[in-house]
């Protein structure tokens, strides 16, 4: 059963078109990589499908329900919720806070918020930093941070915006690993963007390809990687 799908959207700021006409859909459980050159629009379709713009036509339906100009803490509380691009800890307060921000979307006992973040914080392998100052962090464990921050809702699914960005391969290879884990631990749905191909090849089902704000492609891993349109869309047509 789809617990996404995205139906004709499109998003325009003044005459520019971000998104135009884009639809997809993903099946519950899945891993879908997002992927396209800079400026494709994959970050505005976030954007869009989160609450955080509204689409300028289409629809965007989760879990049966239609979402468009839902704001983004009612569709955190139907389940999906999202990371940036730069991450942004709440800096002064410690990182076992910082995860309970997020675990105080389902329940208003600070108690079990504390719970629910610890928790969290293992899944990540954050636990032993817990009362560290989530500012202080190095940007590797910055980013385990913003995962444990958005599982501490208790989604349904997770779109994650670069979350290997910045990142070394010994720590991308955990971010993998942890995007894997994920999926196995509780099956969440994942839509992940993400410019490491060596990475989104591994994690992902199905990858869907924008490419100036449209749908240039979508397939398995290995369709997508022997698509000749999405090789001319990275590298130019002279490849």
């Amino acid at each position: 059963m789809a617990i996404l799908e995205i139906k004709h959207v499109s998003k325009f700021f003044g005459g520019l078109a971000a998104n135009s006409d884009v639809s997809f859909s993903m099946e519950e459980g899945m891993i879908m990589g997002l992927i396209g050159p800079n400026g494709a629009g994959k970050t505005t379709l976030f954007n869009c499908i989160t609450g955080y713009y509204p689409p300028s036509r289409g629809d965007v339906i989760f879990d049966g329900r239609k979402l468009n100009g839902m704001e983004p803490d009612k569709v955190c509380k139907l389940g999906m919720v999202r990371t940036w691009q730069k991450v942004r800890p709440l800096a002064k307060l410690s990182v076992l806070d910082n995860v309970m921000v997020g675990a105080l979307c389902r329940t208003g006992s600070l108690k079990v918020a504390r719970e629910i973040a610890h928790e969290q914080l293992k899944v990540v392998g954050l636990d032993n930093k817990s009362n560290f100052l989530a500012g202080g962090l190095p940007i590797g464990e910055r980013k385990k941070l913003e995962v444990a921050r958005v599982l501490a809702t208790q989604p349904k699914m997770l779109l994650l915006d670069e979350v290997m960005g910045g990142l070394n391969p010994a720590e991308s290879e955990e971010i993998i690993q942890l995007i894997l884990d994920i999926k196995e631990r509780g099956g969440i749905t994942q839509m992940v963007i993400e410019h490491d191909m060596k990475a989104i090849m591994r994690i992902s089902e199905r990858i869907v390809v924008l490419n100036s704000g449209e749908k240039l492609a979508e397939g398995t891993p290995e369709e997508i990687v022997n698509n000749q349109a999405v090789v001319e869309a990275y590298l130019g047509s002279e490849h």
